[in-house]
């Protein structure tokens, strides 16, 4: 691993606590502060006995240390190498991460030698100047709270423009894309605001407006959906299910020697993503509820079938 959680949670600790010995503000409630801070619960524990039982010699009972200076963590060639190779992927680029002291490295490895078959090949155009200024003038207005003026193409090719409060940037693995969440202004006399998801490469022009109120910019909140289903670990079936819906919450139980049972918990919006996704999986996946899920893959199926006809 380049980089430890674990052993640089303890690292990370111990240089605050070795700091302020060493500027001899230490007491023990701020050891206890400190690791409750920047440690995991049981590192937590397993920090502070070390260091008051004396296993580690970093601390004598005054909370003096022999340690005379303020300890630094220099990164490793080979963790410069991998942040360089991650300034190499475009869509990182578009965050405009610095990269001082990374500029005489060799990247780890090359964009290149990723090969993606389980996505589609119309991603955004991550190296066009006017999409990444677009980007960053609606990441600049999320984070600083401010509305936007932005004119887009809709699904039908109509040209829209609204003043609307962005306040979520989603990039979806499957497509390749980014998609703005927006709120606005509803037309519906029932609803005070309306919100929409717009594929960020369809916005042709983005300006700053107005500063939000206090009382503006809530993000909506989530719909969600669950689904379950069973799945037969054949053909690293498992695994490839783990790894296509990591990014969700889950819960796996196994029924026999090679069968589970999985339950996820989704967006709403994104049940065209999970539709393919489960469908990719073939006969090793058999979706067991919601009865609304079922039939959707039964319309999806009954398509294609006629498709290839």
């Amino acid at each position: 691993m380049l980089f430890s959680e674990i052993y640089g949670s303890y690292f990370n600790v111990l240089a605050s606590v070795l700091e302020e010995a060493i500027a001899g503000t230490l007491t023990q409630n701020r050891i206890d502060e400190i690791a409750a801070e920047k440690a995991f619960s049981e590192s937590s524990l397993r920090i502070v006995s070390a260091l008051e039982s004396g296993e580690w010699l970093l601390l004598n009972r005054n909370f003096d240390t022999p340690v005379k200076n303020v300890p630094t963590m220099p990164l490793t060639i080979l963790q410069k190498r991998w942040m360089k190779a991650l300034l190499g992927d475009p869509r990182v680029k578009l965050f405009d991460p610095p990269a001082e002291g990374l500029e005489d490295v060799e990247p780890l490895y090359s964009q290149d030698v990723f090969e993606y078959f389980d996505r589609y090949d119309d991603g955004d155009p991550y190296d066009d100047e006017e999409y990444i200024a677009r980007f960053r003038a609606i990441l600049s207005a999320i984070k600083n709270r401010r509305k936007v003026h932005i004119v887009f193409s809709g699904g039908k090719g109509k040209e829209h423009s609204w003043v609307c409060i962005p306040h979520s940037l989603e990039y979806s693995p499957k497509d390749d894309k980014f998609r703005l969440g927006i709120t606005m202004p509803s037309k519906n006399p029932n609803r005070e605001f309306s919100h929409a998801i717009i594929n960020l490469a369809r916005i042709k022009s983005c300006e700053m407006a107005n500063a939000l109120e206090p009382e503006e910019g809530h993000e909506p909140t989530r719909e969600t959906e669950t689904l379950s289903f069973e799945l037969i670990d054949e053909r690293n079936a498992l695994e490839r299910a783990m790894l296509h819906f990591s990014h969700l919450e889950k819960e796996t139980r196994r029924l026999d020697e090679n069968r589970y049972s999985i339950t996820l918990r989704y967006d709403r919006d994104d049940e065209t993503e999970m539709l393919i996704r489960v469908l990719s999986f073939g006969a090793k996946l058999r979706v067991t509820s919601p009865e609304s899920f079922i039939e959707k893959i039964r319309e999806r199926l009954k398509k294609q079938r006629t498709l290839n006809k």
